[in-house]
């Protein structure tokens, strides 16, 4: 990161002003974003008409708007994202073939003070949403019985309990859902402690009225251990068992549900307002329009739940590598600045340690979708974390408390940084998305397309159109406003894609010994 931009935030221009063709993100861009079909001989429209296309380039992929020399940087939402290889003509393709990453290793940060500025609610936009307000003072959005296992082990039977319990007590919450996994026996150390952390926070989200805990009896992961760390958890809620020190472990499960159920009756949705959301923010299959469209919408909608007071939660740290600087100047105090330096030092290590390099990604599916360098992907991911002070960073595991914007630590994967926001405490997920993907989780994981062919192509996927914020004459803050109150019908019971086909599952990191 350059001095020039470093600590300042990306500018995204006001789609209101986009040409349908090309897209400048920022003043002191180098390239442009080609947001429809570019082909060879053809000249770019007003104000570059004097600059022809030297061959064909696809949308989300970028274009030379002048000569950029070899060694020299080329610049995207007003940063860095690498060097050029070799001399770039204006009108070129800028990709893989010719811009390589600057990143490299562990950098030593210096704290400069919070660049963030306060944030205002607007009065026009809803308040309060309808949910269901639990014992400890959470928030849920949704009134589901969890099932959980501490092993592998006892994954059918976990199962077997949920389908026997939605045949016999169908309508009576919002569903009985069972999230296995394969881990538990065998672990040891931070492993075992990640399996756990990461068990005990599902465990203790408000979006479960109830949770039923099912163990084997032998395993690493003791029913006891796991148990004492949900310090949150409303005993009266929960109800657990060894299958080994049962009879029938199905009849002892469905058993347990019936009561539970019974319980989770008495809860009713009441109004609370914007200020008990949790919500986690994702994406997963990025193109070169996440940056543009889907993410800072995601990020507008950070930006009015933290100015309402409510609690927003980014991860995938090794995608905010290249761009971690523009979290640092919005750390709230030189403690969370010096937080978010150890984030990020510590997950480098981790790829240093299993010696890959810190900067591989994109995936393939990125590059094909415009993304070239990991700087050039994280400037656009962190967009989702909109504009607010990072008050907070926590580790793997562990449950969200401070209101704003809290960093968590983990990978990129989609399937376990979007289980270890659901057991941080959100209880709704925003997953942007320019290549589309029918994963879903625990809570409510609204599907953002970054383009509007994916919302059209796959409509069972995707939930909200970010692409159309690219429309002639549409103006992003009403855009985001319409998106808002439309999350606030999500947290008060409209249902989601990935609820209505019934995709839900956790994942859970694995970085260490197996016995």
């Amino acid at each position: 990161m350059t001095e020039q931009t470093k600590g300042c935030s990306p500018n995204i221009a006001d789609p209101a002003a986009i040409q349908l063709s090309l897209l400048q993100v920022h003043p002191r861009d180098n390239v442009l974003v080609v947001l429809q079909p570019l082909a060879s001989g053809q000249a770019l429209i007003e104000p570059w008409q004097d600059v022809q296309a030297k061959e064909d380039i696809q949308p989300g992929h970028k274009v030379a708007l002048k000569l950029i020399k070899k060694g020299e940087a080329v610049i995207k939402y007003g940063y860095a994202i690498g060097l050029a290889q070799d001399d770039i003509p204006a009108g070129c393709w800028v990709h893989s073939h010719n811009l390589k990453t600057l990143l490299s290793d562990q950098i030593d940060y210096q704290y400069q003070g919070c660049n963030a500025e306060d944030l205002t609610f607007p009065t026009e936009l809803p308040t309060h949403f309808m949910g269901y307000r639990r014992a400890n003072g959470r928030v849920g959005t949704r009134n589901e019985l969890w099932i959980l296992n501490t092993v592998g082990c006892v994954n059918r039977a976990a199962m077997k309990i949920a389908e026997k319990a939605n045949q016999q007590f169908a309508g009576l919450t919002d569903g009985v859902f069972a999230y296995t996994h394969p881990f538990g026996c065998s672990q040891l150390g931070d492993d075992l402690n990640h399996t756990r952390a990461v068990l005990a926070g599902l465990m203790q989200n408000p979006n479960a009225g109830a949770v039923l805990v099912l163990g084997l009896g032998c395993e690493n992961n003791q029913l006891a251990a796991l148990l004492k760390a949900c310090p949150e958890l409303d005993q009266n809620r929960l109800r657990s068992f060894n299958a080994q020190q049962v009879e029938d472990e199905l009849e002892q499960g469905l058993e347990a549900a019936a009561e539970l159920i019974q319980l989770m009756q008495q809860d009713k949705r009441t109004a609370c307002p914007v200020s008990d959301l949790v919500v986690g923010m994702k994406c997963g299959g990025s193109d070169g329009l996440s940056g543009l469209t889907a993410n800072p919408l995601v990020g507008r909608i950070a930006d009015l739940v933290c100015a309402a007071g409510g609690k927003v939660v980014l991860t995938e740290t090794p995608e905010m590598f290249g761009a971690e600087q523009v979290l640092m100047s919005r750390a709230v105090n030189e403690a969370v600045f010096s937080d978010i330096v150890t984030l990020v030092n510590d997950f480098k290590q981790y790829f240093i340690d299993n010696k890959q390099p810190v900067y591989e990604n994109p995936s393939p599916g990125n590059k094909a979708g415009g993304l070239t360098t990991l700087e050039e992907k994280s400037l656009g991911a962190i967009q989702k974390g909109g504009s607010a002070k990072v008050t907070q960073v926590i580790p793997y595991g562990a449950l969200v408390q401070q209101q704003g914007l809290t960093l968590l630590q983990g990978p990129g994967n989609d399937a376990v940084s979007s289980t270890a926001l659901a057991a941080s405490g959100a209880t709704m997920l925003l997953f942007t998305t320019g290549r589309g993907t029918p994963l879903g989780f625990p809570v409510p994981t609204v599907k953002i397309s970054s383009n509007s062919d994916l919302a059209k192509r796959k409509p069972q996927w995707i939930d909200f159109d970010a692409g159309a914020l690219l429309q002639q004459g549409q103006n992003a803050q009403d855009f985001s406003y319409q998106f808002f109150r439309y999350l606030i019908d999500i947290a008060s019971g409209k249902q989601t894609q990935n609820e209505l086909s019934d995709n839900k599952e956790i994942a859970i990191w694995k970085n260490g010994v197996t016995l």
